[in-house]
């Protein structure tokens, strides 16, 4: 089969569209909780995003829709502990990670154990994902973007001086609500395309290859994006063609990515 016959599949452009706006985000965001030294927020979302997929399975409702309010309310859970428990910021992503993995688990165990469905959503499908699944991606990816974009300045200050930023009058508390809440929704988006146990992968690997290589803050965010949607397309294509699983192979490529640039750094 020619390479280029690929693309002539609804499933792979499907898969490319949606993927590509996901990446998108993904790539944009990350750069942001790389900074903070929140990247590991992804991380733990994800699991609670399992949690959210095993109601919304025991339910019998379509998973996005039981993922995205428990999702949402988990990241401002963090939130809340880190500024009223007086904990650091991993700490309270570890107990709202493990409460949700643990409460997956039971409520899987309780439906009768892990299908078919849970695993699509533990290891990403998205060779698989529907019309209507693509609509949501792109409509969601694109008005979070677009919040990225209006709140650019108070993120990019928070970034790198928060305390600086609340004096200068900035709402800090609030853009730190926002930042969550971004995260939340982007990691109910990206389960799909390489799953829930890969999603930091996305919001991390592209992050931090940026890094190598920009000079500024702003090209690292657009160096970021070329290499997520990069990966994407190349992660589908290969996986396509050698019979991978999609989202690892798409995980790999950007490990590949980093290791790359940053050989080039230290040669450079």
């Amino acid at each position: 089969m020619e390479i280029l016959d690929l693309f002539t599949h609804g499933f792979i452009q499907r898969a490319l569209i949606a993927g590509s706006f996901i990446a998108v985000l993904c790539s944009t965001l990350g750069v942001f909780l790389v900074l903070r030294r929140l990247s590991l927020i992804g991380d733990g979302l994800a699991h609670v995003t399992f949690g959210s997929v095993a109601v919304g399975l025991f339910l019998r409702t379509y998973p996005f829709y039981a993922a995205v309010p428990i999702v949402m309310l988990s990241a401002l859970g963090i939130l809340k502990l880190v500024e009223k428990a007086r904990l650091y910021g991993d700490a309270a992503i570890g107990i709202v990670s493990s409460l949700g993995i643990a409460g997956g688990i039971l409520i899987a165990s309780i439906a009768g154990g892990f299908n078919v469905d849970l695993f699509s959503f533990l290891f990403g499908n998205i060779l698989a994902i529907s019309t209507t699944e693509v609509t949501i991606s792109i409509a969601l990816s694109i008005i979070l973007v677009i919040v990225i974009l209006f709140f650019y300045q108070e993120l990019l200050s928070i970034t790198f001086d928060e305390e600086s930023a609340k004096v200068s009058g900035i709402r800090t508390e609030w853009i730190n609500k926002i930042l969550v809440l971004l995260t939340a929704l982007t990691v109910v988006l990206a389960m799909k395309l390489v799953g829930i146990m890969l999603i930091s992968a996305l919001l991390i690997l592209p992050p931090v290859t940026a890094l190598q290589l920009a000079r500024g803050f702003r090209a690292t965010i657009v160096i970021s994006s070329l290499a997520g949607i990069t990966s994407v397309i190349l992660g589908i294509v290969t996986s396509f063609i050698a019979n991978l699983p999609t989202g690892a192979t798409i995980v790999v490529i950007n490990f590949i990515f980093f290791l790359l640039s940053f050989t080039y750094r230290r040669w450079k």
